[in-house]
């Protein structure tokens, strides 16, 4: 699905001033670290980076899909931010339609919706994913 006036890609060199700038204005930045140094950590680990650019002004970053994976088994998106000024055009669900294909049919893809997110991924058609766990961070 295409969605007017928004260029997709695959950007392993994003900055990590761009990243903050689309996860501040996505809303997931309080749950985010905000030093530009961790979040270029957080860059460089990821697989794959899909961005959202609007094509006006500027090519603005508007949404991103930060994916941890194997290409074989698993993907974790472990950040899928998408400017609140562009919600609703389809973008996120743009997003994840690329890492799945990135990713390829043998790829399982899970992620942890941010608080009130739940409603957006049951609506693409997400499933649910029971017996998940996790420790928490410690800093």
């Amino acid at each position: 699905m295409a969605t007017p006036g928004i260029a997709y890609g695959v950007e392993p060199a994003l900055s990590a001033a761009e990243f903050r700038r689309v996860l501040a204005a996505s809303g997931l930045a309080a749950r985010r670290p905000g030093d530009e140094p961790r979040l270029a950590r957080m860059l460089a680990g990821a697989n794959l980076i899909v961005t959202a650019r609007a094509l006006v002004p500027e090519r603005n970053l508007v949404g991103v899909a930060r994916v941890i994976t194997d290409f074989a088994w698993c993907a974790y998106v472990s950040d899928l931010a998408v400017d609140r000024a562009v919600q609703g055009r389809g973008i996120g669900r743009r997003l994840l339609e690329i890492v799945r294909e990135r990713t390829g049919p043998e790829v399982a893809v899970m992620l942890t919706a941010a608080p009130g997110a739940d409603a957006f991924y049951e609506r693409i058609g997400m499933p649910r994913l029971a017996g998940a766990f996790r420790f928490d961070r410690e800093a």
